[in-house]
């Protein structure tokens, strides 16, 4: 690592305890990392040791899937610390660890596929922003019986989403039991179960493959993905999702990125807040107040959709003209 990207990856992770999680003098913080990240879990450590009271850092090895369990003693170990802080190559937002730490008051910031240029590039983002445009969404999505998402590549899916929970992720986790990505900036919410119809084509990035070069192509019947073609990609997300069982081809998540900063790098944690486009995920959704229990959570980024809230029109190949940001 050059000396001048070492320094970014520094200051971001400085950022990234004390702006983002709020990590107090005080407290104590864990970060747990895998062979694959471990190069940012030190420098979140060496900045964690000037910041709060105690840091310690855990490497585990890294999981198969996004969506798979840490080991029982660390997910244990997670719920005795103020702060715990995720770089890791695969997905542990949607696992019970994470849920159970939070229950207990712990804030977990998941940090999932995270690189030194996505910490250094996404959490230099000005925060304010992300929190306008994030909350601006949310607030259009109260009322919303049924999501509709077209595309020229053929994109055409319907999602009812009345009464799901709505779920802001600014970026910012600084109150007791919250958790979310670093960095973020996206809205989501788990569509209705079994109710989603039509097509997904996939043409950003997809989580576990990363960027696309075949778009895949996702029949959706009944809230499940029923035919999925294309390329080597489309085989690869059929393998994926026939590893983890029936429920991981599940409709579990729509979302709109809201960071402005980030860009699309094949890491579905950047790719996913990526100002202009949404995705749809498949799998677990029980952390969105869905009731999809499966250890697999797999995100499909679409570019410049034409997303509509009921009869409105809110964006237009990636474009919302309502917003000034």
């Amino acid at each position: 690592m050059t000396e001048n990207l070492s320094k970014k990856l520094g200051d971001a992770s400085i950022i990234a305890l004390r702006d983002c999680m709020g990590l107090k003098q005080e407290e104590t913080l864990l970060i747990i990392t895998d062979e694959v990240k471990k190069e940012i879990g030190q420098s979140l450590h060496i900045a964690g040791k000037e910041l709060c009271k105690e840091s310690v850092l855990l490497e585990m090895k890294s999981r198969k899937i996004n969506g798979e369990e840490p080991p029982k003693p660390i997910a244990e170990l997670m719920k005795k610390f103020d702060v715990v802080v995720c770089p890791t190559a695969r997905s542990i937002t949607h696992t019970d660890a994470r849920r159970e730490a939070a229950k207990e008051g712990v804030r977990v910031g998941t940090m999932p596929g995270i690189n030194p240029d996505i910490m250094a590039r996404c959490l230099s983002a000005d925060y304010d922003r992300i929190v306008k445009l994030t909350d601006f969404i949310a607030e259009k999505l109260k009322p919303v019986e049924n999501i509709r998402v077209v595309t020229e590549k053929g994109t055409d899916i319907t999602m009812p989403v009345k009464g799901r929970m709505i779920i802001p992720s600014r970026g910012v986790l600084k109150n007791k039991g919250e958790s979310g990505n670093l960095p973020s900036g996206e809205v989501f919410l788990a569509p209705w179960e079994d109710k989603s119809q039509g097509k997904v084509v996939i043409d950003g990035s997809m989580a576990g493959i990363g960027l696309i070069d075949t778009p895949i192509t996702v029949n959706v019947v009944d809230g499940y993905a029923e035919e999925i073609t294309g390329g080597k990609e489309a085989q690869k997300l059929k393998e994926l999702l026939d590893s983890a069982g029936r429920d991981a081809r599940a409709v579990a998540e729509f979302g709109i990125g809201t960071n402005y900063k980030a860009k699309l790098s094949g890491q579905i944690l950047e790719d996913e807040k990526v100002f202009g486009t949404i995705h749809v995920a498949f799998g677990n959704n029980l952390t969105m107040g869905g009731k999809i229990s499966v250890s697999s959570h797999l995100d499909g980024l679409v570019k410049e959709p034409d997303v509509y809230f009921d009869d409105e029109l809110i964006m237009k190949k990636g474009k919302m003209a309502d917003f000034d940001f």
